[in-house]
């Protein structure tokens, strides 16, 4: 049997929303929505928050999540998550004395990723042999292609100059990537740099399951989307 470990990051400083690991959100501390969907999934040996904060740690504590250690190592704003995943792992694995098959990344600060969700990202990726995925969303209601850059005269400096004069319904779908669920096979991650292993892909989500939150704009928009979800299950 496949065993997986859901390392969920939540590290105490925050800058742009302070503390919004653990701010309020539909109800509850933020990281206690990425706990309760990682549990529900069924799909991990072990749901484990890597937190360099004692607060934070108590607060997944209380969700269902194990935290028996704190973050020794990348715990600045300036470390990537991927690193910061592969010292939980190494953490994880040392503590627990297991060696795990598959390792998961989510983002406290990606609530709306539900149980659903995460179940169709790992089967899509047992299935695809890609030794990592991402996940993504399709841009909607604004055209990425249209993208410019602005000069401080306001002058702009079109990204995809080809795609100028086309029509929207003419131009290809686009993706973003999103914090809300990324995975890799073991040895694959722990040997690179990152989950952007040669050959990986991209797994499509909805885009409101997708929404990373980093400032207040983000969590607005999140507040919406959670509200919508709400009404249409009444």
């Amino acid at each position: 049997m496949t065993q997986r470990i859901a390392i969920i990051l939540a590290r105490g400083g925050s800058k742009r929303l302070p503390r919004k690991n653990i701010m309020p959100f539909g109800g509850r501390p933020m990281l206690a929505w990425s706990v309760a969907a990682a549990l529900d999934s069924a799909c991990f040996k072990r749901v484990l928050v890597s937190t360099d904060d004692e607060e934070i740690a108590r607060a997944a504590i209380e969700a269902g999540a194990q935290v028996p250690f704190l973050r020794d190592q990348a715990a600045d704003n300036q470390s990537p998550s991927s690193t910061a995943t592969r010292v939980a792992l190494e953490q994880a694995e040392t503590y627990w004395n297991e060696r795990y098959d598959v390792v998961a990344q989510l983002m406290a600060n990606c609530p709306l990723r539900s149980a659903d969700d995460i179940r169709a990202g790992v089967a899509n990726f047992h299935d695809s042999g890609a030794p990592s995925q991402i996940s993504a969303f399709k841009f909607g209601w604004m055209n990425p292609w249209w993208a410019v850059k602005l000069a401080p005269d306001g002058q702009p400096d079109w990204v995809f100059p080809e795609a100028r004069q086309s029509r929207s319904q003419d131009l290809p779908a686009l993706y973003c990537p999103t914090g809300a669920l990324w995975l890799a096979h073991r040895d694959a991650f722990v040997g690179g740099e990152n989950f952007y292993l040669p050959g990986h892909i991209f797994f499509p989500m909805d885009w409101t399951s997708a929404v990373d939150i980093d400032d207040a704009a983000d969590l607005a928009m999140a507040e919406a989307c959670l509200a919508l979800r709400r009404r249409d299950a009444e």
